[in-house]
């Protein structure tokens, strides 16, 4: 299984999920694919679009649950409220730009609508943080686009990976 044994968190991120007023879907979707990938999902919540409660979370499951992936799924939109983008950029360390870029390149195909994510993603000391949209549909399509690429990039974030500098493989596309 492509995620044997990572260590995942997911955050919704929902005013009206938070409150109860509407039932979060992403959340468990993103939940039932991870798992099926043999992934251990460590952290589920569902939070208000608060930018500081957002940066809280996030830190607090980088740095002490030791959440491996972080995958939010809400709040990338262009409303008022939508912070997510936002409050990651403000605790990631470095940019892993690559996913939510392949993710929009493959939106694009099915939606123009596509151009309106402001989605980010990128590396908090050892975890990896991706902002997902906010339908179980979307989040679907996403996650089957950068499945593949995760497991290479955990264990090289986790310095797990086996010897990277093949012959096969330019230097700069590591």
């Amino acid at each position: 299984m492509k995620l044997k044994d990572v260590k995942v968190a997911v955050l919704t991120i929902s005013d009206r999920g938070s409150r109860g007023e509407r039932e979060d879907t992403s959340g468990p979707e993103i939940k039932r694919i991870v798992e099926a990938e043999g992934a251990q999902v460590i952290s589920y919540q569902v939070i208000p679009d608060e930018q500081y409660l957002i940066e809280e979370r996030l830190v607090r499951l980088a740095d002490f649950k030791d959440a491996e992936l972080i995958l939010t799924t809400g709040g990338t939109g262009f409303s008022p409220r939508d912070v997510t983008p936002e409050a990651t950029l403000a605790v990631i360390e470095r940019h892993a730009s690559g996913f939510v870029e392949a993710i929009r390149h493959a939106s694009l195909k099915i939606t123009p609508h596509a151009m309106l994510s402001r989605a980010v993603s990128g590396i908090r000391g050892q975890t990896l943080i991706i902002n997902l949209p906010g339908s179980p549909k979307a989040v679907r399509e996403s996650l089957q686009v950068i499945l593949p690429a995760l497991p290479h990039g955990l264990q090289i974030l986790k310095g797990t990976a086996g010897e990277c500098a093949s012959h096969s493989h330019p230097s700069h596309l590591h």
